[in-house]
């Protein structure tokens, strides 16, 4: 893609670290004196601007009603926070959600125009959210449920090793009860669709296997013969290039290595594990099967820290460069 772009930026909580982490990513692009694109923050604007004041005294950030006006690079606020000057740093609140909230609310509204590009979220906290009677508590089910998009698919992004999860947030129990044929088909296919729009011609996937050596003949369970190898079969049949299943324990180097384009991780921890002990503050996620791109930090708002100089902003910056990268 080429062009001027406009991305959305989503704090997150204001009382949390996610309005310090934005200003201090925001700050590297901004300091390095080009600005690669238009990033429209949606926030509560005196917050955001104390959070300039504090940690990016130089930086210069401009209000805008819309982001249809904007046109060019630049840092700009759209203001969301009308009526919550009661919040306070790292206390747990109400109010603070529903701030948060109204920000994805106008950002997803400015997608549906077409006047947002991609989308680069910071952290939220399920306990506010339910504290604000907020129906759905997570980005991706809010993201999910504005666009009307069934069924996101997250892809984490560690370095250039990539994974996507058949099942996250299942039980072992239940991850390894919802493995069957014709779902793992029918996710492949997806995959390898989103793989081809985010820049890879002829993407070259693995498939994790369930068990300890991939079950090595039948030794350590039967789910490879009887799930997992029908279903690479079948994939490879429809021109997916996908390998049968590979031992966890080595498949996510061999991928890390350039091996594969990207892994198909069965649950959750097998996927998480890999990504974090490869590089914890560099592994963020992205939402795949909305009608832009959303990519976010992995990580909590950390209110214990929360506006008190002391947050990391690897993942927010990393998430942003993920976006610039994979948009453009």
């Amino acid at each position: 893609m080429t062009g001027r772009r406009r991305f959305g930026v989503l704090p997150g909580d204001p009382a949390g670290i996610g309005y310090e982490i934005a200003v201090k990513a925001l700050r590297e692009y901004d300091e390095a004196g080009a600005l690669p694109a238009a990033f429209v923050v949606y926030a509560h604007a005196g917050l955001f601007e104390l959070a300039r004041a504090r940690y990016a005294p130089k930086m210069q950030i401009a209000r805008a009603r819309t982001p249809g006006e904007i046109d060019g690079t630049g840092i700009y606020c759209i203001d969301v926070g009308y009526g919550d000057d009661d919040i306070a740093p790292g206390v747990v609140s109400a109010q603070a959600a529903r701030c948060a909230h109204r920000a994805i609310e106008r950002c997803t509204l400015d997608v549906t125009n077409g006047d947002i590009d991609g989308i680069c979220t910071g952290p939220i906290h399920k306990g506010a959210m339910r504290l604000a009677n907020i129906g759905e508590i997570g980005h991706t089910e809010m993201l999910a449920h504005a666009f009307d998009a069934p069924n996101p698919i997250t892809l984490f992004l560690t370095n250039d090793l990539r994974i996507f999860f058949y099942t996250r947030h299942l039980s072992l129990r239940q991850a390894i009860d919802a493995l069957d044929v014709e779902q793992l088909v029918a996710f492949g296919e997806t995959i390898n669709v989103h793989m081809r729009q985010l820049g890879f011609a002829s993407p070259h996937l693995a498939l994790a296997a369930l068990n300890p050596h991939a079950s090595d003949g039948g030794q350590f369970g039967d789910e490879e013969e009887r799930i997992l190898v029908p279903a690479a079969n079948r994939l490879r049949r429809l021109g997916i290039d996908i390998s049968d299943p590979i031992g966890a324990d080595s498949v996510f180097y061999l991928a890390s290595r350039g091996k594969y384009d990207a892994v198909v991780s069965l649950y959750h921890d097998q996927g998480h594990i890999a990504a974090k002990t490869y590089d914890f503050d560099r592994t963020i996620s992205a939402t795949l099967g909305l009608p832009v791109l959303r990519t976010s930090v992995d990580h909590g708002t950390a209110m214990d820290i929360a506006w008190r100089g002391m947050a990391q902003h690897v993942s927010m910056k990393t998430a942003l460069d993920a976006l610039l990268r994979y948009c453009f």
